[in-house]
C-alpha cells in the first residue's frame, strides 16, 4: 500500500548514473528512488513530500523507496533557482512576487522579452534563460509522459535535449516511438523497448521498417559495407526481432522501402541504402568518365623539365609524372610509407603549374594536420575537405583547375562523392593514398576498390627511400605490412621497443586459475603503464615549452600515446586519466562530468560530427559574433577557457583555426581527453613522438593494418612498450579488408 513521507533532505549518501540516489532526511529516515527533473544535488536541503513504500536495503537498512517526489517550497521558485540557468534567488523571488507563479510561467512560455524590463536581465542572459526554460518545460512534459514506461532519467535527458525544438514531442513519440532512433545514442533496441511497453504490436509495419533501417545501417556504416546480401539482412532481422518464418513480412517492408526510394536492390540479391548506392554509382561513373579525358599534356621535353626540378625522382615516381604529362586528367598515386608520395606530388603540381596559375591549384585532406602537411611539403595552398565544401557550398563547382586529394584511404563513400561532385569535369584530379592503412571510418572502401577494378590510371610506388641507416620507422612499418616480423629489438634513432613481458607466461598459463591469470595480466599491464609514464616524464618539459610559447598546434602534435582499444588498463580511457595527472596536474579550474574531469589547458578531442557554435581564432579574439560550423569527430584541440557561471567551456582547434563553445551538459557526449587516443581516431594524423602499448589483452585487435597505421603516425620517434610475443603475432596476422561494396557489385 502506498504511504506518504514528509521531510527535509540532509545528505545524499549515494548517487548513480541514471538519477537513482539514496539520501538521509533531517529526521534520520533513509530514502531511495529516481529523480529526473534536475541534478540530484539540487535537492539537498529541500523540503519534500514522497509517496512510496518501506523496504529493507541490504546496505542501508530500513529505507523508504519513493515512486513520486514533490518539492514542498514554491515549486516554481525551486525550479528557477536550482534548475533554470540565469536566475538568482533574489530575482526568482521578485519575479514570482510581481507576476505570481502562473503569470510568470505564462511570460516564460509566451512573452519572454518582457523580462528585459527587469534590472540585471540583458539579451545574453535572456537567451540563456529562454534555452534553459524551453529544455526544462520539454523535460517535464516528457517526464510525465515517459516515466510510467520506466524510462531512465539519463535517457529522458537525452530525448528532451534532442527534441527541445520539436513541437509537441509527446504526441510525435506517441504516434511513432521509432522516431527516437533518429537521436544519436538511441538505437533501435532502446526505442523498441519503449514502443512495446507503449503497446505497439510486434508485427507492426513501422516496427519492421525501423528494424530494417537499423540492421542495414549497422552492417553498412559500422562495419564499413555499402551493400549486403538480402539473406544477411533478413537473418539480422530474425535475430533482432526474435522472429522465425516471418520473411514474408520483411519482403513487404522491403518492397515499400524500394518503392519510396530509400533502399536499392541490386543484382545478386544485394541491398544497399539508397544514399550509399547513389554515392558509389556516381563515383564509378565519374572516375570512368574522367579517365577517358585528355588534357593534351604540359611540357614537350619532360626529361629537361625533370632535370631542372630540385627533386630527384626514381623510376616509379617518374612514371606518375609521365602519365599526367601524357594527358591523364585523373591519377591515383598510391604508395606505402617512405615511398616518396610527397616528392612525386610536388613534382606533378610543379608540372601542372607550367599551365595553371598557383591560385588555380588546391590540395586537400580529411584531417587538418594532413592538409597542413601536404601544404608544407608541396608549397601549394591546402584545406580540409570539410572546410572546402563549406566555403564553396553555394557554388556548383570549386573554382580550381587542379585538385590533389591526400590520405584518400581515409575517405568514405559519402564524403568522396560529395567532394567529387564539386570538382569541375574540366579539372585535373590527383588522388594520393596508402592502401596499407586502415580502411575509412564509415561505409565504403573507395581507394582499395578503384585499385581492384582499375577504374582510372594508377601508379603504385613500392620502392622505399630511407633517410639514413639509423632511421627505421618506414622500413619496420613496411615489413609489418608484408606480414614479416621486423628486427624490432635493435637500437635505432627513431624506433625503440621496451620489453615488458610476463616471465614464463606459457608455463604459468597451465598452472594458474582464471582469476590468478587475470591478476597476473593486470599487473603486467600496470607495469606497461609505468613504462609509458617514464616516457611522458622524459618529454614533458619540451611539451610544456611549446604550450608556454603559445605553440598550440606543436604542443598537441608533439607527444601522443595511441592504443588499439578504449577499455581496460591499457585502453585510451584509463590512460587518459593517468596521463592527465602528468600533463596537467594542478589546473586553475576544472569541470567534473560523468566520471570524467575536464581541466583548464587539457588536450581534448571532439567526438561527434555536429554543427556547433564557433568562431575563427581571430574572430574570437576580436569579440565577433559566433556562427554555426560543422565540427568533426577526431578534431584535436586545447581546452583554454572555463566559464563557471555560464556553465560553458571553450576549445581551440588549431589545425582548423576554430574556437568552439560547449555547454557543460554536452561534455560527456561531445568531448574526450586526448592524451591517449585509439588508433582509429589518429588516422591521417602525425606526431613527433608516438608511444604504443603492446599486450595480449589487445590481441583481438592486432593485425598488420592496425600496427602499420599506428607506427606510421610517428614523425621522429616511435616507442613500443610491452610484450614482444604480442607484437610478433600481430605482425604475422595479415589483415585484408573485405568490405561488401556497391562499387565491387557494379
Amino acid at each position: 500500500m502506498t504511504k506518504t513521507l514528509i521531510g527535509q533532505i540532509d545528505k545524499i549518501l549515494f548517487e548513480g548514473d541514471e538519477g537513482f540516489f539514496i539520501a538521509v532526511l533531517k529526521s534520520g529516515e533513509k530514502i531511495s528512488g529516481t529523480y529526473y527533473e534536475s541534478a540530484v544535488s539540487n535537492l539537498k536541503g529541500s523540503a519534500i513530500t514522497l509517496s512510496g513504500y518501506w523496504e529493507e536495503h541490504k546496505k542501508y537498512g530500513k529505507t523508504f523507496k519513493f515512486t513520486h517526489l514533490k518539492v514542498n517550497q514554491n515549486e516554481l521558485f525551486f525550479f528557477l533557482n536550482k534548475i533554470i540557468k540565469g536566475f538568482t534567488k533574489k530575482l526568482s523571488a521578485e519575479l514570482i512576487e510581481q507576476f505570481g507563479s502562473d503569470g510568470l510561467v505564462d511570460i516564460l512560455d509566451n512573452d519572454i522579452e518582457k523580462l528585459l524590463e527587469f534590472k540585471g536581465i540583458k539579451e545574453k542572459r535572456l537567451k540563456k534563460i529562454q534555452a534553459s526554460w524551453k529544455q526544462f518545460r520539454s523535460m517535464r512534459k516528457l517526464g510525465e509522459f515517459l516515466t510510467p514506461f520506466d524510462v531512465s532519467p539519463a535517457l529522458l535527458t537525452t530525448i528532451a535535449t534532442a527534441m527541445k525544438d520539436v513541437n509537441e514531442p509527446c504526441t510525435k513519440i506517441k504516434d511513432n516511438p521509432y522516431i527516437l532512433t533518429n537521436i544519436n545514442s538511441i538505437g533501435f533496441k532502446r526505442a523498441d523497448e519503449l514502443a512495446l511497453k507503449m503497446g505497439v504490436n510486434k508485427e507492426n509495419e513501422g516496427r519492421i521498417s525501423s528494424a530494417m533501417d537499423y540492421v542495414l545501417l549497422n552492417y553498412c556504416e559500422s562495419q564499413g559495407n555499402s551493400c549486403i546480401a538480402k539473406e544477411i539482412l533478413f537473418s539480422g532481422l530474425d535475430e533482432l526481432l526474435v522472429f522465425s518464418n516471418k520473411h514474408h513480412l520483411y519482403e513487404v517492408a522491403l518492397v515499400e522501402r524500394v518503392g519510396e526510394g530509400s533502399i536499392v536492390v541490386m543484382k545478386n540479391e544485394r541491398v544497399s541504402p539508397a544514399r550509399l548506392y547513389d554515392a558509389e554509382k556516381f563515383l564509378h561513373d565519374d572516375f570512368k568518365a574522367r579517365a577517358l579525358k585528355d588534357s593534351g599534356g604540359f611540357v614537350k621535353d619532360l626529361d629537361s623539365f625533370l632535370e631542372e626540378s630540385s627533386l630527384e625522382l626514381g623510376e616509379q615516381q617518374k612514371e606518375a609524372v609521365l602519365k599526367i604529362n601524357s594527358g591523364a586528367c585523373i591519377l591515383f598515386l598510391v604508395g606505402y610509407a617512405g615511398t616518396g608520395k610527397s616528392t612525386t606530388s610536388k613534382t606533378i603540381l610543379e608540372l601542372l603549374n607550367t599551365r595553371y596559375d598557383k591560385k588555380e591549384i588546391m590540395t586537400c585532406a580529411l584531417s587538418g594536420i594532413a592538409s597542413q602537411r601536404i601544404s608544407d611539403t608541396t608549397g601549394y595552398e591546402s584545406a580540409t575537405i570539410q572546410s572546402l565544401l563549406i566555403k564553396h557550398e553555394n557554388a556548383d563547382t570549386f573554382p580550381y583547375s587542379v585538385i590533389l586529394i591526400d590520405e584518400a584511404s581515409m575517405i568514405n563513400s559519402s564524403l568522396f562523392a560529395r567532394l567529387m561532385r564539386k570538382i569541375s569535369k574540366k579539372s585535373i584530379v590527383i588522388i594520393v593514398g596508402d592502401d596499407a592503412q586502415l580502411p575509412p571510418i564509415g561505409a565504403g572502401n573507395i581507394l582499395s576498390d578503384v585499385l581492384t577494378l582499375k577504374l582510372a590510371p594508377i601508379v603504385k610506388l613500392t620502392k622505399i627511400y630511407r633517410q639514413s641507416e639509423d632511421q627505421a620507422i618506414t622500413l619496420i612499418a613496411n615489413e609489418i605490412r608484408e606480414g614479416r616480423v621486423p628486427e624490432y629489438r635493435k637500437a635505432y634513432e627513431d624506433f625503440e621497443f621496451v620489453g615488458v613481458s610476463i616471465q614464463n607466461y606459457y608455463a604459468l598459463k597451465n598452472q594458474l586459475n582464471k582469476e590468478e591469470l587475470k591478476n597476473l595480466r593486470d599487473d603486467n599491464s600496470n607495469t606497461i603503464v609505468t613504462e609509458i609514464v617514464h616516457r611522458v616524464v622524459e618529454s614533458i618539459e619540451k611539451a610544456r615549452y611549446r604550450l608556454k610559447n603559445k605553440q598550440i598546434k606543436e604542443y598537441l602534435n608533439y607527444f601522443q600515446v595511441i592504443t588499439p582499444m578504449k577499455g581496460g588498463i591499457l585502453g585510451s580511457e584509463n590512460l587518459n586519466k593517468v596521463l592527465q595527472e602528468y600533463f596537467n596536474p594542478n589546473p586553475k579550474k576544472c569541470v567534473k562530468k560523468g566520471g570524467l574531469e575536464f581541466r583548464l589547458m587539457d588536450k581534448v578531442v571532439h567526438t561527434k560530427n555536429e554543427n556547433m557554435t564557433s568562431w575563427s581564432g581571430e574572430g574570437f579574439k576580436l569579440g565577433e559574433d559566433s556562427n554555426q560550423r560543422r565540427i568533426f569527430n577526431g578534431m584535436s584541440g586545447l581546452l583554454f577557457k572555463i566559464e563557471e557561471d555560464e556553465e560553458q567551456l571553450f576549445v581551440f582547434y588549431p589545425n582548423e583555426d576554430v574556437v568552439v563553445i560547449y555547454e557543460y551538459e554536452e561534455l560527456k557526449s561531445h568531448l574526450m581527453l586526448s592524451y591517449a587516443l585509439t588508433i582509429h581516431k589518429v588516422q591521417g594524423m602525425e606526431y613527433d613522438i608516438v608511444v604504443i602499448p603492446m599486450s595480449f589483452t589487445h590481441f583481438i585487435m592486432h593485425n598488420t593494418k592496425l600496427i602499420y597505421t599506428a607506427i606510421t603516425r610517428a614523425k621522429h620517434k616511435c616507442i613500443l612498450v610491452g610484450e614482444g610475443a604480442a607484437f610478433e603475432s600481430g605482425c604475422k596476422k595479415i589483415e585484408v579488408t573485405r568490405r561488401d561494396t556497391v562499387l565491387l557489385e557494379l
